[in-house]
């Protein structure tokens, strides 16, 4: 696949006058007419900068909102943007890159990053980025722990935050001792006190990000150097093999599957269908409840892990519904009692990792082996950081937000605002707050609020234009074809290549190829067996053993079901995507940054993914005699 360095310009590349839509010339699906009012303004193509935007390229941010997003869960996406722009551009002063601008188009987010800063501009930055960035480099396992602490501390702090019961009467200790705010202030206090926690989240969640990819992007900048035909996947395998708390979960479900089986309740578990018959079953056992203990153990924080990106408040996690882990388990209860070894490889990853570095370092000269060595230790070191965000922040923390924006909205349903606690998600976020002025000023005289006269319809709908724009198939890219793909994170995190915008301008054209798809080799090794398309978390339960999964992103909290397949096949993603990392860490071929893999493959069909050349091929039907999920892995790096 293409390299980081590629250079390749639309403008002179056969004089290509072809063009993405123009993001001010997309029709509103019918159904979705007034879905602009579901965002704020600034989320919004506005007719005044019409001639500016409409000269920029915008890409659809499908690897982490793949979705059309809820109101109010835009102000989550707003926050990760934000971050993401503070951090590059105003705390480390990256020299060549800053934020990016965020627009939504008929429910879906899109990007296009600012224009790099000039030479002379870059060089003044790069000064202030080696005082920041090498303090933090230089600091690195210190300032990681003290991220831990803080970031620990606002998911505590977010799950302490009290939401006011509005009871009939004032405390009387608070109308004798405290004489403080009311309950009603106090409600717009922790409404505050949530988007605070919402919003400075994503600093701390960008805080070692970006510089951890800077310094993979430095590893990798000197191996395609030195190494011209070395490919990425090769690069990225040097620094695999490091645990992440990413892993951390499914690793609970392994040890929960052994610790049933050594207990003699195994069969318990996988009768279970749910909690509530899990506990039943095993409550009155001594046995079964020191099993009930351990899975309570395991639970916090553990659990706390989305099915989804973590993103949206509909892709529920772990701790709110059981379903998955306790497929999960019952599926390594299997396992054990077919004699697999349920330890994940990390030592022969490591091993194959170590020998792939030997193989390479040899071939250095010995003024280059130094810097070579350094630049090893430095990417293994920031690694983990670049994994384990991900769960502090997408899964943990978002678990505990948007089950405490719930809280708030039992309240709104227990005074009529609306029927469902689901309903809040349909409000922007500056709604919530005028509904609780609403609330704050009927409860406090006594009277009844407007909000269950005027909020109902609004929600009835806003659901039905949801609904019309989920099935609405947007485009990957709006207007001009760039000039240039060469920012190095847009290739190795969204996988987006000169040769991916071809794909995309092909499939507009009509003239794609119905049975080869190409993407990146994000895992090496080939298997073949049946697809099975996977479109939303709650189909995951229809994945079978010996399948090739088919999805148009895979989540972390997927990992349990890597124990089922044979193969992993996405539309998202470059190599350092999650997809390609897990799939690396658990032996698993996988390509990724397919693009339509989801909407050409169908499930039941017989493929090939080769995750070493980066290549799918549709062979057809199963054959009669193959044997499903049938496996081979290359692990021969040069």
């Amino acid at each position: 696949m293409t390299s980081a360095t590629n250079n390749l310009s639309r403008a002179e590349h056969d004089g290509d006058s072809r063009s993405f839509p123009d993001p001010y010339s997309l029709p509103t699906p019918e159904g979705a007419e007034g879905w602009e009012k579901m965002y704020a303004y600034h989320n919004r193509f506005l007719p005044g900068r019409q001639t500016e935007d409409s000269a920029k390229t915008w890409f659809r941010n499908s690897l982490h909102f793949p979705e059309v997003s809820y109101p109010f869960d835009q102000s989550v996406i707003d926050g990760s943007f934000t971050g993401t722009g503070v951090t590059n551009t105003r705390v480390f002063a990256l020299p060549p890159a800053k934020g990016l601008d965020v627009r939504v188009v008929n429910g879906y987010t899109y990007m296009s990053a600012l224009p790099s800063p000039d030479v002379e501009e870059q060089a003044r930055r790069a000064e202030e980025f080696a005082q920041r960035a090498g303090y933090y480099f230089q600091n690195w396992d210190a300032l990681y722990e003290e991220w831990i602490t803080r970031v620990t501390e606002a998911i505590r702090g977010v799950g302490a935050l009290e939401v006011p019961a509005l009871s009939e009467f004032e405390p009387l200790e608070r109308v004798i001792s405290d004489r403080g705010p009311t309950q009603g202030n106090q409600l717009l206090a922790a409404y505050h006190r949530l988007l605070e926690y919402g919003d400075q989240i994503w600093t701390l969640h960008s805080e070692f990000l970006n510089l951890g990819y800077t310094a993979y992007l430095q590893f990798l900048t000197l191996c395609k150097e030195n190494f011209p035909e070395i490919d990425d996947q090769t690069i990225s395998r040097m620094v695999s093999g490091v645990d992440v708390l990413l892993f951390r979960p499914d690793d609970e479900l392994r040890k929960l599957a052994n610790r049933a089986e050594e207990l003699g309740v195994g069969d318990a578990v996988l009768a279970a269908t749910d909690e509530e018959s899990l506990y039943t079953s095993l409550g009155d056992t001594p046995s079964g409840q020191q099993w009930l203990d351990a899975l309570e153990e395991a639970k916090d924080p553990w659990f706390n892990f989305s099915y989804g990106s973590g993103m949206y408040h509909s892709h529920r996690s772990w701790i709110d519904d059981l379903k998955m882990p306790l497929q999960g388990i019952g599926d390594y209860i299997g396992r054990l009692r077919a004699g697999e070894d349920l330890t994940r490889p990390i030592e022969k990853v490591a091993a194959e990792r170590d020998e792939i570095v030997e193989q390479y370092r040899a071939l250095l000269d010995e003024d280059v082996i130094e810097a070579f060595d350094q630049a090893l230790e430095l990417s293994r070191t920031v690694f983990p950081y670049v994994e384990n965000h991900n769960f502090y922040v997408e899964h943990w923390f978002l678990t505990n937000f948007w089950n405490k924006v719930r809280e708030f909205s039992a309240r709104f349903v227990q005074w009529g605002f609306w029927d469902n606690v689901e309903d809040i998600f349909f409000l922007r976020r500056a709604e919530v707050e005028e509904a609780i002025h609403d609330l704050q000023m009927a409860w406090g005289a006594g009277g009844t609020p407007q909000g269950g006269f005027h909020w109902p319809a609004i929600i009835a709908k806003r659901r039905d234009i949801y609904d019309a724009l989920s099935a609405w198939n947007p485009p990957p890219a709006l207007g001009p074809v760039p000039e240039e793909v060469n920012e190095p994170l847009t290739i190795m995190l969204w996988g987006i290549t000169p040769e991916t915008v071809e794909r995309w301008l092909t499939a507009q054209d009509g003239n794609a190829s119905g049975s080869v798809l190409e993407g990146f080799a994000g895992s090496p090794g080939v298997a073949e067996g049946p697809a099975r398309v996977v479109l939303r978390p709650d189909e995951l339960d229809t994945v079978e053993h010996g399948e090739i999964l088919v999805a148009p992103v895979t989540s972390p909290s997927w990992t349990p079901v890597f124990g089922r397949i044979r193969g992993a096949v996405s539309d998202i993603g470059g190599i350092m995507c999650h997809a390609a990392i897990v799939s690396r860490e658990y032996e698993l071929p996988a390509v990724v940054g397919t693009g339509f893999g989801t909407s050409t493959i169908k499930t039941g069909q017989w493929v090939r993914v080769d995750g070493d050349k980066g290549v799918v091929t549709i062979l057809g039907e199963a054959p009669a005699t193959a044997s499903v999920g049938a496996t081979t892995t290359d692990t021969d790096a040069l």
